[in-house]
């Protein structure tokens, strides 16, 4: 019995030095992958066997490329790429045909991927003149291109940009340099020329408008002006019958006056006339108030046929 217990311990402890010795702790930036049934899978738990799996790095494996290719004309350029890629998650079996089962797949398979970037490069480079190549174009053409190294290659494209395209050729390099100047100083004189059009359009619209808005505003004035000499006028001519009917009303009053007069002579003395005539002989000392009348001054007038009745009737009242 005792054998038995010693036996059963010693295989434990076996065991659990076998599991020691076996199993690891997978870490965050590691991918884990094992295969069955001529698939590749890719673990997720916290422990793995290291002798039935292939640990990855998760992070981007940088790329940079320095190509040669021939433009149109058997023309030379030279281009600079850099770029990253990182293992499809979605398709490691690819990444695996590829790279193979090692530990250094992604950076085989960046190897493969790398050789398929020159390819497209020198493809697009042979397309055009070397004068309509361009950074922007390439960038694109390369980004349309590279959409299947997900599964060809089993590779995530993280960032590709072009970092130089250029001639080969020194002097062909300051040529295009001197044509593109040339363009940029057209181009900028076109825009300056359309600027100082623009401005005086806009100038002449401001003036336009200024001009009719000040004849309106001349318009509405001569308006106003007509309007207030009519509303002078019409008071003036109110201003004038209210004068002619005062007028009309003081004749018809001294006519009155001059009716009572005639049919009253004695009433001359009471008249405002005859009273400062009689104060202006009272305030001089010895004064005498003389009225010289002729026949011809008397003729014809009707204070002079009431003077002439009034002295008619004192000399009658003598008498």
């Amino acid at each position: 019995m005792e054998i038995l217990w010693g036996v059963l311990a010693i295989l434990v402890g076996a065991g659990i030095l076998l599991v020691l010795f076996e199993f690891r702790v997978r870490q965050p930036d590691t991918l884990v992958l094992y295969e069955a049934k001529d698939k590749i899978g890719l673990r997720q738990g916290l422990f793995y066997p290291r002798h039935f799996s292939l640990l990855l790095k998760r992070a981007p494996h940088p790329i940079q490329l320095h190509i040669e290719g021939v433009a149109a004309g058997n023309l030379g350029v030279v281009v600079k790429l850099v770029g990253s890629v990182a293992p499809a998650l979605d398709n490691l079996s690819a990444l695996i045909r590829i790279g193979g089962w090692n530990s250094d797949a992604v950076a085989r398979a960046a190897e493969q991927a790398s050789i398929r970037l020159e390819g497209l490069v020198k493809e697009y480079a042979q397309q055009a003149e070397i004068q309509s190549l361009s950074s922007k174009g390439l960038s694109q053409y390369l980004e349309s291109q590279t959409a299947d190294f997900k599964q060809r290659f089993g590779l995530e494209v993280i960032s590709l940009a072009v970092v130089s395209l250029d001639p080969a050729d020194s002097d062909i390099a300051e040529a295009l340099r001197q044509q593109e100047e040339a363009r940029l100083m057209e181009q900028t004189e076109k825009l300056n020329n359309q600027a100082r059009i623009a401005a005086a359009r806009s100038k002449y619209q401001a003036d336009e408008e200024i001009a009719a808005m000040e004849h309106e505003l001349e318009l509405k004035k001569l308006a106003l002006q007509r309007e207030r000499l009519a509303q002078e006028d019409a008071l003036a001519q109110k201003r004038l019958e209210d004068e002619l009917t005062r007028n009309r009303m003081r004749l018809a009053f001294e006519k009155e006056e001059l009716d009572i007069l005639k049919d009253n002579p004695e009433l001359l003395i009471l008249t405002p006339q005859a009273a400062r005539l009689a104060e202006a002989s009272q305030a001089l000392k010895n004064a005498r108030t003389v009225i010289s009348l002729s026949p011809q001054d008397l003729a014809g007038t009707e204070w002079g046929e009431l003077f002439q009745k009034l002295l008619q009737k004192a000399v009658e009242k003598q008498k």
